[in-house]
């Protein structure tokens, strides 16, 4: 057995976010809502492969100016 184990324990913040979303189950629709608006945007993967054959090496130390 684990010495750290607690079979029965949850944090009152856990207690708390349960009962929220028991008295309001619309909250995690507008939790999915907020995330979709903000973070999942559809990745064009053709101009991330464009830009990325596109960028130049940076040089080696950069403030030392090149030779013509």
């Amino acid at each position: 057995m684990n010495l750290f184990y607690r079979p029965k324990y949850e944090s009152e913040v856990t207690q708390f976010i349960k009962e929220l979303k028991a008295k309001n189950p619309a909250i995690e629709e507008g939790q999915r809502q907020g995330r979709s608006l903000l973070w999942d945007k559809a990745v064009d993967r053709d101009a991330w492969r464009e830009f990325r054959a596109a960028q130049v090496a940076q040089q080696p130390y950069v403030y030392q100016s090149q030779a013509e």
